[in-house]
């Protein structure tokens, strides 16, 4: 369910991960003036990290990558063993392709750039709690470059979309949630979803972020 509609009366339960004082404070109030966020914690490495997330039972996590005694890649993997319901946003300025595909086969649920605007990551945050798995549009492109050599077939199954999908196809690329699409091309969030259903099944993909993949791969954006 959206953040919007679904919050309102069960605000998420936000851990922020985070050793830089001042990312700390500005996430902190940033989220949590949020009407639908609520703050429970905060720690400064990945060891704390890990132990408070076993304490508190966040809905989810905004982690931090390069942290001290234990990174937040190591972190989110013990996390997700432990507790796998808790949803892990990677917000970092790590921007290898090893790196991301390291913090996605840990488990994290999204991978968001520091310095973005906060409605990238609140987008972010959204497309976890969705149960999808969200990727910076930045990072999106750096991992298309170093995926396959750029002679290699398009999808031919994005001539299957129609003009509304292409349109929300454009949008996801961009990192919009369901909610800003919504409101983009004034439809309700539950036909958005329907779209995202019928892109996924036509592109034969699994998530959004591969969905985003195939329409740069394919000169769509």
């Amino acid at each position: 369910m959206s953040i919007n509609n679904h919050l309102l009366l069960n605000p998420m339960r936000i851990l922020i991960v985070e050793d830089d004082p001042l990312m700390q404070l500005g996430l902190e109030q940033a989220l949590g003036e949020h009407p639908n966020f609520e703050i429970v914690g905060q720690a400064e490495d990945g060891y704390i990290g890990v132990q408070k997330a076993l304490e508190l039972k966040p809905d989810l996590v905004v982690m931090d990558i390069g942290l001290p005694r234990l990174d937040g890649i190591a972190a989110t993997k013990q996390i997700k063993e432990q507790l796998p319901d808790i949803h892990v946003v990677m917000l970092t300025s790590h921007t290898l392709q090893t790196e991301v595909v390291a913090a996605l086969s840990s488990g994290a649920d999204a991978y968001c750039i520091k310095g973005a605007s906060l409605e990238r990551l609140l987008a972010a945050i959204e497309a976890a709690q969705d149960g999808a798995t969200y990727l910076d549009p930045q990072i999106a492109r750096l991992v298309l470059d170093n995926l396959k050599p750029p002679t290699s077939e398009p999808n031919q199954n994005i001539s299957l979309l129609s003009e509304r999908e292409l349109e929300v196809l454009k949008l996801i690329v961009e990192g919009k949630s369901n909610n800003q699409i919504a409101e983009d091309l004034y439809l309700s969030t539950n036909t958005i979803k329907t779209h995202v259903r019928g892109i996924m099944n036509k592109l034969a993909v699994d998530d959004r972020v591969q969905a985003a993949v195939v329409a740069l791969r394919s000169g769509l954006v």
